[in-house]
């Protein structure tokens, strides 16, 4: 996931609420699978140590997320790139949208903050641009989290007790009793700024409404073109309607330093800048309660991208009269327990089975729904448009360089009815922006973030594990000529390195040099360029197998070797009269995306038996993986930090762990993701090792407990690693069943059992996810070398 720069964990980081310690082996009889997997979800989990999750109400897939917006002291910016972070004690708002995850700050959304304010609102609280005094500080003795809910005393003795379902939530907010009582509505204060924004308040309705233009997915990024950044503009526009069940006793609106008590209607945006630029730029109101005798109010609230009345209509189905956050959170909690229990574990400690279910949780906040009750949504061309015939919801928001090595693929085990989904959205969000499938979505719209073509890989993934529910031929077809026709803004520098506006750039130079020149790409970086459109064009080349059509991109996979550097031993920049870029060491990001040429050297999935070939065959590859997991003393280094190590915080190497079983060393994988469990994940705030990235770290969490993780994208084989549970079922949405057990949580494979029959492979066909089995692991506490070692026993290559 995009960021300005990642959060380097060194070796001695303390995770925050401690971490998960590493189970001792025993022998235990068969227990029950997890009853109430909710309970073990903590939000907090992530929202400090760079890991950017917020802890606020939001529903499975939900489009409401109901969450803090803090403070530092400056109105135009936020802690941490989704609005809070656990170490920031002062908020300014409650926001009605949040993305999990994002890694450049401010990421995204954090629209409409409300502010329960106790006090006289005397003065312009966009003239507060400070939030001296606007904004309160609490405590987090006074703050609770759980799925679907959200409650947090103010120091100011306000209190918010919030719940929502999919479209809409409740609150509840709480007053001292006599006091000055206050709701601001901070309608253009969102993350990045707005380009406009309105505000109605009809007193004889109780009702506030009103909309925000905006949009901004990391527009301020350093390393996405400076000041002309393509993303500093609108894309998408949010409506909310909120109704009360109470008279108000005031109302006021402001506009920049304007303050105009008794108002009913304001507009004015903020842009899309910081610091002066934007400072005391904005408009909000906001309605007064009378204390004297009742310091509760309660507040029904929808929201909608296409319009005010679908803002209302989706409160008022989603959230009717008489609904509370006792009666909301009740039914999202179950909700959620319903997708939880879609992959219920046994036998693990409550350190791990906490750890796990917050990263289910995590994982399937996304992607997010973004029609109304009636069909309709916003199209990436900022137009609203209508569900397709059986299409049962659309989905946006798509963090593809992250998502595909991990999040995709649980979402397609779990949820392929939603999967399929998506991938409709994602095909007609493309034939809404020319035809041109962007890297990154914030909801439909294209924010260029990144580099590769991760739709193909995606779908391609998506179809090989038995999503059908999307029309794969029309995807297919839409893809391939992505990868095979130049776009118009394939020669174009805009936003580069970080944002670039071009996908599949300088293709037509790409296909004739077999490589991504460095020099000439316009990309963020030829090595990284070409590994990330090599792994596409094998992904494309399994699906057009899939599908029975003539298939031009099996050739297309191997383009990595162009950028396989012999003579260092490495993946490097390549200029394109063919030399390699000067003063190359295996630190250097040169040619590279967020990542070190020692990580991205990995990143050939597809090819393992290729690239250990080029490394001089299996041992001596295997030997200098363990050079990616271990220090020059030998000691494990894997927490990040060093730009020769394993990075956990970011994705171009979370699947290094799993290539020993390809390079005939499963005992390694075993030990390797074990050690990463334990050491790099944790409970508490600061148990993500770096950006949850839209749930994509949580994913490896997932894969890593079970025991299993995808072998590449395009197919839907699995790696074998060793789980930390005694048992897992795994329930997909389409009736397959998945299971698998262990005699312990041990760290080391002795021996496996398919289906009753003795495995000798490290890894399961593809037959396992398509049509479910039982998978039984004998574990315990040494490694044994032997097992699933024998050349016909490895994982298959193309």
């Amino acid at each position: 996931m995009p960021r300005i720069r990642r959060t380097l964990i060194a070796a001695t980081a303390v995770l925050i609420g401690g971490t998960v310690g590493a189970a001792a082996p025993a022998e235990a009889a068969p227990v029950s699978l997890v009853a109430d997997p909710a309970a073990y979800v903590d939000p907090f989990v992530g929202t400090t140590r760079g890991g950017n999750t917020w802890p606020g109400a939001t529903r499975p897939f939900g489009m409401m997320a109901w969450s803090p917006t803090a403070t530092t002291g400056d109105q135009t910016t936020s802690p941490a790139s989704n609005g809070y972070d656990w170490n920031v004690t002062r908020m300014r708002g409650l926001s009605l949208t949040h993305v999990n995850g994002a890694g450049c700050s401010p990421g995204a959304a954090g629209d409409i903050p409300i502010m329960p304010y106790v006090g006289a609102v005397d003065s312009s609280p966009t003239a507060d641009t400070r939030d001296a005094k606007y904004a309160s500080s609490f405590s987090h003795a006074n703050e609770s989290a759980t799925p679907g809910r959200y409650a947090v005393t103010l120091d100011s003795g306000a209190r918010a007790d919030l719940a929502v379902n999919v479209r809409a939530g409740v609150g509840d907010f709480t007053f001292p009793a006599g006091s000055a009582a206050q709701l601001l509505f901070r309608t253009s204060n969102s993350l990045n700024g707005s380009e406009d924004a309105s505000i109605v308040i009809s007193p004889g309705r109780r009702t506030v409404e009103g909309w925000v233009l905006t949009g901004g997915f990391c527009g301020r990024r350093g390393n996405g073109g400076g000041a002309t950044n393509p993303n500093r503009r609108s894309y998408y526009k949010v409506y909310f309607s909120a109704s009360f069940d109470r008279d108000f006793a005031s109302t006021g609106t402001w506009v920049n330093g304007t303050l105009q008590p008794g108002s009913t209607t304001a507009n004015g945006g903020e842009g899309y800048l910081t610091g002066a630029d934007r400072a005391g730029k904005g408009s909000g109101g906001w309605v007064g309660f009378d204390t004297a005798t009742d310091s509760d109010v309660r507040m029904r609230v929808g929201i909608s991208y296409v319009s005010l009345s679908g803002a209302a209509a989706n409160r008022d189905a989603e959230v009717p009269e008489g609904s509370t956050p006792s009666t909301v959170g009740d039914a999202t909690r179950a909700a959620w327990n319903t997708e939880l229990k879609r992959i219920g574990v046994a036998g693990g400690t409550e350190e791990r089975t906490k750890a796990f279910y917050t990263a289910v949780y995590h994982a399937l906040m996304q992607p997010q729904t973004m029609n109304d009750l009636d069909g309709q949504y916003l199209g990436a061309d900022m137009v609203a448009h209508r569900l397709r015939a059986g299409q049962k919801a659309v989905y946006g928001t798509f963090s593809g360089w992250d998502q595909y090595r991990a999040q995709i693929q649980l979402l397609g085990l779990l949820r392929p009815d939603v999967a399929g989904d998506m991938a409709t959205s994602m095909l007609d969000f493309a034939a809404q922006n020319g035809g041109v499938w962007d890297r990154w979505l914030h909801l439909g719209a294209p924010t260029h973030v990144m580099t590769g073509d991760p739709a193909a890989p995606t779908l391609a993934t998506w179809h090989a594990m038995g999503v059908r529910n999307f029309d794969a031929r029309a995807a297919y077809d839409s893809l391939a000529r992505q990868a095979t026709v130049q776009n118009p803004d394939a020669l174009s520098d805009a936003g580069c390195p970080g944002q670039c506006k071009g996908q599949r750039p300088t293709l037509n130079t790409y296909l004739a040099l077999r490589y991504a020149a460095n020099d000439i790409c316009h990309c963020w970086g030829g090595a990284a360029e070409t590994l990330e459109n090599s792994l596409a064009d094998f992904s494309l080349a399994m699906w057009a197998s899939r599908l029975g059509v003539e298939n031009p991109f099996l050739s297309r996979g191997d383009y990595w070797k162009n950028t396989y550097n012999p003579a260092v031993g490495y993946q490097a920049a390549r200029r394109a009269d063919g030399s390699w870029q000067a003063g190359f060491t295996p630190s250097t990001d040169v040619g590279f995306a967020q990542g070190s040429s020692a990580t991205y050297t990995w990143m050939v999935p597809q090819d393992v038996s290729g690239l250990a070939t080029l490394m001089g065959g299996r041992p001596a590859a295997a030997a200098r993986l363990d050079t990616l997991f271990h220090d020059e003393n030998g000691n494990w280094a894997v927490l990040g930090g060093n730009a020769l190590r394993y990075d956990p915080t970011n994705e171009p190497g979370i699947h290094a762990p799993w290539l020993y079983n390809g390079l005939g060393q499963p005992w390694k994988t075993q030990e390797t993701v074990r050690q990463i469990v334990d050491t790099a994940y944790g409970i508490g705030p600061g148990g993500l090792p770096g950006n949850d990235d839209l749930g994509t770290m949580s994913a490896w969490y997932v894969f890593a407990a079970i025991g299993m993780f995808p072998q590449v994208p395009g197919r839907a084989e699995m790696l074998l690693g060793s789980p930390v549970f005694t048992r897992v079922e795994l329930n997909r949405s389409n009736g397959v069943r998945l299971t698998v057990t262990s005699n312990t949580t041990g760290t080391y494979v002795q021996s496996t059992r398919l289906n009753g029959s003795r495995l000798t492979r490290s890894w399961l066909p593809e037959s396992y996810v398509l049509r479910g089995g039982t998978l039984d692991f004998t574990l315990g506490t040494s490694a044994n070398t032997t097992w699933a070692t024998a050349p016909a026993d490895l994982p298959r290559d193309q």
